[in-house]
């Protein structure tokens, strides 16, 4: 995680995939971008879940 990275349009396009014809970043990209663990980044959208509305994010369930 210390390891800082040059973040460029091209990175981020390229870290944007189309799921269920919705385009997605995973968490653990979106944790390397801002150099936190995926864990804490989860933490902090459940303690801010206000500021996340339901179309900017879902998880994945096993149906």
């Amino acid at each position: 995680m210390n390891d800082k990275i040059e973040i460029t349009p091209v990175l981020i396009e390229s870290l944007i995939f189309t799921f269920r014809d919705e385009q997605v970043m995973l968490d653990r990209d979106l944790a390397e971008i801002y150099q936190v663990e995926v864990k804490r980044l989860n933490k902090q959208v459940k303690r801010n879940i206000e500021r996340f509305p339901n179309v900017f994010k879902f998880q994945l369930t096993d149906k």
